[in-house]
């Protein structure tokens, strides 16, 4: 399959684009792509859509202080690239969307097809471009993933294992989460699949910073103890029995423990 992807110097696009490569697709990263561009995608059987404009770090609340800008990027570009898409002739379209659509939604476990009920710009960009999605028929998923983790550049946590291991009071949490390598195969399993839904989720722990800790205390020696456990009561947990039908199967808290070493090792950077 030869695949177009956007975002493939991102965190999850560079990730996809190596996971794709390594099963056997052609990969075009479409160089020189900036958000609001119409590229020719002739050619092309599939469009991964993983680029985001958003401020350094922040996801909800990544407009900072230029909404229309953010909404422009992110919004009018997105549907500009998959009307690109289809009229060129792609076929299948993967977009990157966020559990963010669910933030109205109240707490408890969320289907796949839930209806989105954002709370804030950033969710209700990924909502509007999950409607036009929809609207260009079969073959086009959006993909509302939760919390990414990894090694390297989605290391996420470097802070917080940084302040742990110093000393310095942490703030218990507890949230869902997946692994950046079990969302790249996620995105596989769509393009596999002959009709996948128009939305799925994509999520795999529920995770509480004192479990997390108390492994990397374990690791590392660090006589510190991990904060008290958070409250979960209010989490919404995304229900991912569409991907699990397609086959897909997240690696859970065993990968979680294999990756560790690797986020705490300071040489592991990109």
């Amino acid at each position: 399959m030869r695949i177009a992807l956007t975002g493939a110097t991102g965190i999850v696009g560079g990730i996809v684009h190596r996971a794709a490569r390594a099963t056997g697709h052609d990969v075009d990263p479409l160089p020189g792509y900036r958000l609001g561009d119409t590229p020719d995608l002739s050619g092309h059987d599939a469009l991964i859509h993983a680029a985001f404009a958003h401020a350094p770090g922040r996801y909800r609340g990544g407009e900072g202080d230029d909404p229309a800008a953010f909404r422009a990027a992110n919004l009018d570009g997105t549907i500009r690239l998959f009307d690109a898409a289809r009229r060129t002739g792609v076929s299948r379209i993967v977009f990157l969307s966020s559990r963010a659509v669910h933030d109205g939604h109240p707490p408890g476990l969320l289907p796949d097809d839930l209806p989105p009920a954002p709370t804030t710009l950033y969710g209700e960009v990924k909502a509007l471009a999950e409607a036009h999605l929809a609207s260009l028929g079969p073959g086009a998923t959006a993909l509302r993933a939760t919390g990414i983790y990894g090694p390297g550049a989605a290391n996420k946590w470097r802070g917080l294992f940084a302040d742990f291991l110093a000393g310095r009071p942490v703030t218990p949490r507890v949230a869902t989460e997946i692994h950046a390598d079990d969302l790249a195969a996620a995105i596989l399993s769509i393009l596999a699949a002959p009709a996948p839904p128009a939305t799925l989720n994509a999520s795999d722990l529920t995770l509480d910073r004192h479990d997390l800790l108390a492994d990397v205390a374990r690791l590392t020696g660090c006589p510190h103890r991990p904060p008290p456990r958070a409250d979960a009561s209010g989490l919404r947990i995304l229900d991912c029995a569409g991907l699990r039908a397609l086959g897909w199967c997240p690696g859970g808290i065993d990968l979680l423990r294999a990756t560790l070493p690797a986020m705490l090792d300071p040489s592991i950077d990109s």
